[in-house]
Parts: structure tokens; C-alpha cells; sequence
């Protein structure tokens, strides 16, 4: 069982962030850093992806109309491939549904192994580009 909390310390949900996602940063020359995500993430509704009373992961939302964006999702190593990106996807569908919004959006690295769990999770591809699936689930 997970549960979301707020975040209370954004530069570590940050260096996650900066963590996990780092290949990418680096493939395709993302100059990001751990300040710089916290600054861009800084307005967001952020949350603790919350385990057996430890955070695994973090969780960032926003909003706009009726669409809720599934901004970031991460899960520190070690938890992956356990089922928390999936409950959290589904945490992500109630938070949503709960704020009215009718459609769940998010923007993936074609790379990443994440297409596949949003895939899973009923997830869409609307659009593409170079790098990215552009993807949404209606709600």
C-alpha cells in the first residue's frame, strides 16, 4: 500500500530526480541539475511516494482545465519493479479524479522503460517527437 504526502524537502526529491533521470539528461543534452529541477518543479503539487512508512519515490502534479499532467514520477532505486509506479499511477487517477480533472497527461522518454508501465496503466500515445510519447489516459 502507498500514500502520498507532501513533499517537505524539495532539493532531495530534486536529486532524485537528477538521479534517475541522468542518462537521459545526458543523452539527449538536458543541461539540469539538481537546482535547476527544484526551481522548476518549486510550483508544483509535489508529493512523497510514501512505502511502509518510507518515502520511495516522488510524485509531481499540476493542473490546468480539466487535465491533470503527471509531471514526474520517480522511484529510487532499489523499490523499482515492485508495483509502486503502478499504485502511484493509480494514487495519480483518484488525486485527479478528485480535482475534477477528465484527462490524465504526461510526456515520457521514448527510451525509457516507463513508456511501458503508463502502456499498462491504460496511457494513450497522443503525439511524438524526436525524444518524447506524448501520452494521455481519459478518466
Amino acid at each position: 500500500m502507498i500514500s502520498f504526502s507532501p513533499i517537505i524537502d524539495l532539493a532531495a526529491s530534486a536529486k532524485l530526480t537528477s538521479v534517475n533521470m541522468r542518462e537521459y539528461y545526458e543523452r539527449y543534452g538536458v543541461a539540469w541539475d539538481v537546482a535547476a529541477i527544484e526551481s522548476q518543479t518549486a510550483d508544483l503539487d509535489n508529493f512523497d511516494l510514501i512505502a511502509d512508512g518510507v518515502a520511495v519515490g516522488a510524485v509531481r502534479l499540476s493542473y490546468e482545465s480539466d487535465c491533470c499532467y503527471l509531471r514526474d514520477l520517480q522511484v529510487a532505486e532499489g523499490y523499482k519493479n515492485r508495483g509502486y509506479g503502478a499504485a502511484a499511477i493509480a494514487k495519480c487517477v483518484q488525486l485527479a479524479l478528485s480535482k475534477g480533472a477528465r484527462v490524465l497527461k504526461l510526456k515520457v522518454f521514448q527510451i525509457s522503460p516507463a513508456y511501458r508501465l503508463y502502456e499498462r496503466s491504460g496511457f494513450v500515445v497522443e503525439s511524438s517527437d524526436d525524444r518524447f510519447y506524448y501520452m494521455s489516459r481519459v478518466l
